[in-house]
């Protein structure tokens, strides 16, 4: 298995209660790269999605799509909590993870 390898399900916002996209990767950083520099044209880019809110990582890459399909089919409040109930501020996630801040 590759290094870098680690499958998880994530959520990302346009602002504090904006525009949410709940999404699974197995490179997590390289994913955000994606979502920040408009890599992938389609919702993301046109939204503007790219702060990463929430992430969960996962055993299997399995279970991380089953977790990401499981959020998917929630109704947008759960979503808020599940983000604020580790997030209240609603903060960078990516930031965290070694990633510059938006922007910079």
């Amino acid at each position: 298995m590759h290094a870098d390898f680690q499958p998880c399900a994530y959520i990302m916002a346009s602002a504090r209660h904006g525009t949410l996209y709940t999404g699974v990767t197995s490179h997590l950083i390289q994913r955000i790269c994606q979502h920040r520099d408009g890599s992938f044209d389609g919702f993301t880019k046109r939204y503007g999605v790219k702060t990463l809110v929430w992430f969960e990582l996962a055993g299997t890459m399995h279970a991380a799509i089953t977790r990401e399909k499981q959020i998917k089919n929630w109704q947008r409040k759960w979503k808020i909590e599940l983000i604020e109930a580790a997030n209240p501020d609603w903060r960078d996630l990516a930031e965290e993870l070694g990633l510059p801040p938006l922007g910079a």
